[in-house]
C-alpha cells in the first residue's frame, strides 16, 4: 500500500507544501499542467510517493505514466503534450495536430502523434510510426512537434485538400521555409500527397510574385470584360475617424474593393491595419469587399457575380 510521504510542519502544526511539491507545481506550470512519472522520479519522488499523490487526488492519471497535476480540466496544449509523453521517447505532435499547434489549421478533437516505434492507438489519439529526423522536429510552445515544413508534408499525405490554405497561412505567419519543404518532396517523390504539395508550391510561387500594379491591371481587365461601370482607382476617402486610400471605389454604390496582394498585405501589422480600415469604412456607411489575385485568376466569374450583386446590377 502506498504510504504518506514525510511532510514538513511549521510551529503551529499546519501542513505546508514540501520543496518537491513546489518543484512539481513549477514543472506542471511550464507543461500545461501535465507531468510524467519519470519527471517526478527525477524530482526526487519514489514510486510510493507518486502513488500516494494519485490516491489523494494531487495527481490524476491521463495515460500510463502521464498525470495532470491537481485539476481535471486540461487545455488543448496539455492534451497534446500528454499524448506526446505517452508516445515515449522521440515522439512528436504531427499531421493535423501539428498544423493546429502552428496555427495553420482550425482546432478539433483529433490528436495525431508520430513515434519511431509502433504504438497502440489510445482513445482520441492516433499514433503514426515513422522516423522523424532531428532536423524535421523542434519544440514549439514547449511541445515536441514536427517542423512547419514536415507538418505540411505530412498533411499532404492525410488531408491534401487542406494543403494550399495551410501553406498560405504558414507564409503569412512567416513560418514557411520553401527550401525545406522542397527537400522533403525531392527526398520522397512517391509518397502519398506529394503531388498536392508540388501544386501548392507552384501556386504560391505564382501569387507571391504579383505586384500591386499587376493586380490592379488584372482587376480592371476583368471589370471591363464583364461590362461593369468603371470604378475609380486609388481614391482618397475621408471616413471621419480615418483618411484612407481605397484601391477601388464605386462612389454611387458606396462600395470599396480592396485588392489583397501578397507583398503589401501579408504582415501581422498590415492585417491589423486592414481590419481597422474596414471597420472605419463600414461605420461611415461604406461596404467593403476584399478580392485576392487567386480569386481573380481562378474564379473571375464568381468575382463578377458578387460585384454585380453589390452594385445592384442584373
Amino acid at each position: 500500500m502506498a504510504h504518506s510521504p514525510d511532510v514538513d510542519r511549521n510551529s503551529s502544526g499546519e501542513r505546508r507544501e514540501s520543496a518537491v511539491d513546489h518543484a512539481i507545481a513549477g514543472l506542471a506550470w511550464r507543461q500545461y499542467g501535465v507531468v510524467t512519472r519519470d519527471q517526478l522520479r527525477r524530482l526526487g519522488l519514489s514510486d510510493d510517493e507518486i502513488d500516494y499523490r494519485v490516491a489523494v487526488g494531487r495527481l490524476r492519471l491521463i495515460h500510463r505514466g502521464v498525470y495532470a497535476v491537481g485539476h481535471h480540466r486540461i487545455a488543448a496544449e496539455g492534451l497534446w503534450l500528454a499524448a506526446v509523453f505517452a508516445g515515449g521517447g522521440r515522439a512528436v505532435l504531427s499531421h493535423r495536430s501539428a498544423g493546429r499547434l502552428w496555427d495553420l489549421l482550425p482546432h478539433d478533437g483529433r490528436i495525431e502523434v508520430t513515434t519511431p516505434t509502433a504504438r497502440r492507438h489510445r482513445p482520441g489519439i492516433h499514433y503514426c510510426q515513422s522516423m522523424v529526423e532531428s532536423f524535421d522536429r523542434t519544440i514549439h510552445r514547449a511541445i515536441p512537434v514536427t517542423t512547419v515544413a514536415r507538418t505540411l508534408f505530412d498533411l499532404g499525405a492525410v488531408d491534401p485538400r487542406r494543403v494550399p490554405k495551410a501553406l498560405e497561412q504558414a507564409d503569412v505567419l512567416h513560418l514557411l521555409d520553401v527550401r525545406e519543404l522542397q527537400r522533403l518532396v525531392d527526398e520522397h517523390p512517391r509518397r502519398p500527397g506529394t503531388s498536392a504539395i508540388r501544386a501548392a508550391l507552384a501556386s504560391a510561387a505564382a501569387w507571391r510574385g504579383i505586384t500591386r500594379s499587376e493586380l490592379e491591371q488584372r482587376f480592371r481587365a476583368v471589370v471591363e470584360e464583364a461590362g461593369l461601370p468603371l470604378p475609380e482607382l486609388n481614391r482618397v476617402i475621408d471616413l471621419g475617424s480615418l483618411v484612407i486610400e481605397a484601391d477601388v471605389v464605386w462612389a454611387d454604390a458606396r462600395l470599396i474593393v480592396e485588392l489583397d496582394g501578397y507583398a503589401y498585405h501579408r504582415t501581422a501589422a498590415a492585417f491589423e491595419r486592414d481590419r481597422e480600415r474596414d471597420r472605419a469604412a463600414v461605420a461611415a456607411g461604406w461596404r467593403v469587399i476584399r478580392i485576392t489575385w487567386r480569386q481573380l485568376a481562378d474564379d473571375p466569374l464568381a468575382v463578377i457575380r458578387d460585384l454585380r450583386r453589390a452594385l445592384s446590377l442584373r
